[in-house]
């Protein structure tokens, strides 16, 4: 099982229309059963800086952190964030290139934990780990589960025009994103909002809270099971750059959704001159165009303006090919850009 982000597609439409749930709303599937664990022993599985927050919060909740599993050091590079956190808050850390060797199981079941947290996980975590806490496991998942299973699950919100994407915590089992939810939170999709925007603003603070609120209720015994509508389910697998290559007859909006839901990675794609570059920081305006699709309109100190079906499409930072990010107007001017230039050439 993976975690996070990353099959055929609702439309946004579709998705503001339905209930996640089905039209009855959420069905638990069995009442839950009420305990209440005093000294809950917790063991977080985790890395990069989401996980490092999670575990930063929890310990600050005042939770008994048994242990930290996070990747392996690399050479010549930092540890991960979790080990770094970890070993400040004296939380024991253990590290194995794959969860699923018989070391890092042996490990992992001698903690004794009895609440596992996944926190950011790309590794395939096996069930003997899941399973190992006495109550089980919970993760966290970046989209309004069974909406958008999958590791790059904000993109997908984002290029597919959805007005709204949120947050799941559920108790993960074998399949990919499919086990019970233990609690949601939605967020609106902005207008200008990038899938950065929405994790870094939105659903990566929001998803620390709901972690730290989750376990909460676990220790209380009110955290619920609910089984996800599997009829509802979208799959999304990683976005890549060959997913967001742009397509100039494409309508403005799909094309904005597009450069929206690629920024900051991995960047919505195009050619000038045989050139590759990458588009960012985009903005829409509707109406005529004033050119062909993929045609520069535009150039000025905000950027580039680039005719589209319906509408232009408004640049602020491109990446040319085997370059760094780059405002769009300092760009243009070193590489000769001029209206009356065509992207997709």
């Amino acid at each position: 099982m993976r975690a996070g982000p990353m099959a055929p597609r609702l439309s946004g439409a579709a998705m503001a229309a339905d209930s996640t749930f089905g039209r009855r709303g959420p069905q638990p599937r069995r009442a839950p059963r009420r305990w209440y664990i005093p000294g809950m022993r917790i063991a977080l599985v985790g890395q990069s800086a989401f996980g490092e927050s999670v575990l930063r919060a929890l310990a600050g909740a005042g939770e008994d952190l048994v242990g930290a599993l996070c990747p392996p050091d690399r050479e010549g590079r930092p540890p991960d964030p979790v080990k770094t956190a970890a070993t400040e808050l004296g939380v024991p850390v253990l590290q194995f290139r794959r969860m699923r060797s018989p070391e890092a199981i042996a490990a992992f079941g001698e903690l004794s934990a009895d609440l596992g947290v996944m926190a950011y996980v790309t590794d395939i975590v096996p069930r003997e780990i899941l399973e190992a806490p006495t109550h089980g496991t919970i993760q966290y998942h970046p989209s309004l589960l069974p909406l958008h299973r999958g590791p790059s699950s904000i993109n997908w919100a984002v290029i597919q025009g959805d007005a709204e994407t949120g947050l799941t915590v559920f108790w993960p089992d074998e399949g990919l994103d499919t086990g019970p939810v233990l609690l949601q939170r939605r967020v609106a999709i902005g207008p200008d909002d990038t899938t950065g925007s929405l994790y870094f603003d939105k659903l990566f603070p929001m998803g620390v809270e709901a972690m730290v609120e989750a376990v909460g209720l676990v220790r209380s015994g009110t955290a619920p099971r609910i089984e996800q509508d599997h009829s509802l389910a979208t799959y999304e697998g990683w976005c890549r750059a060959a997913d967001v290559r742009i397509d100039w007859e494409m309508p403005a909006i799909d094309l904005y959704n597009l450069v929206r839901g690629a920024d900051p990675s991995p960047g919505a794609g195009t050619s000038l001159g045989g050139a590759g570059v990458s588009l960012f920081r985009a903005g829409m305006r509707r109406g005529d165009p004033g050119g062909v699709p993929g045609e520069v309109t535009g150039v000025d100190d905000g950027g580039l303006t680039i005719a589209a079906r319906g509408g232009s499409l408004l640049v602020g930072r491109v990446r040319p090919e085997r370059g760094r990010k780059a405002a769009a107007y300092d760009w243009a001017r070193e590489v000769g850009l001029a209206p009356g230039d065509r992207f997709g050439t």
